[in-house]
């Protein structure tokens, strides 16, 4: 496994579509394994391939670090509910902005065996996987945010 560099906001391929993957080749699961390793390093909780220079239909996601979720060629079919909330992205670090997405969705994907699953999310994974989905598009969360994207402002620790 390897860190991939994470491209940022002004790199022209975060605005190409993706291509859909065919099969699972050797490379596809490496790629795989070095976007979760990418994205656990960089304190993310999703990553697209696009993020990493590579226009393949590919997603992986982990909102707990305990359930990771590997979508390939995946699809939104059904959404539902409302959430409005600051998000952020890898692709853009240190920023924020105010996106309102469904509250909850099914999507139909490929998982690393190729195999159709069904993957159901609410709250924060049902943002990160709308999130993640929109990069295989080349649409950023800064494109849907409401407002000015603000740079992120740290708490600072409480003294004893």
């Amino acid at each position: 496994m390897a860190l991939r560099k994470i491209r940022c906001d002004g790199d022209e391929i975060l605005r190409k579509k993706c291509k859909e993957v065919k099969e699972m080749k050797e490379r596809i699961k490496i790629l795989i394994d070095d976007m979760f390793e990418t994205m656990y390093a960089a304190n993310g909780v999703g990553l697209a391939a696009p993020q990493v220079g590579i226009l393949k239909r590919i997603v992986v996601i982990d909102v707990d670090y305990e359930n990771p979720y590997v979508l390939i060629n995946p699809v939104i079919v059904e959404r539902d509910g409302e959430q409005t909330g600051d998000e952020g992205c890898l692709s853009l670090p240190g920023k924020v902005g105010t996106v309102t997405r469904p509250n909850h969705v099914i999507c139909k994907c490929l998982n690393e065996n190729m195999e159709e699953v069904e993957i159901e999310g609410e709250g924060l994974l049902a943002r990160a996987i709308c999130h993640e989905l929109d990069h295989l598009e080349g649409v950023l969360y800064k494109d849907l945010a409401e407002g000015p994207i603000r740079d992120v402002e740290y708490a600072e620790p409480e003294e004893d």
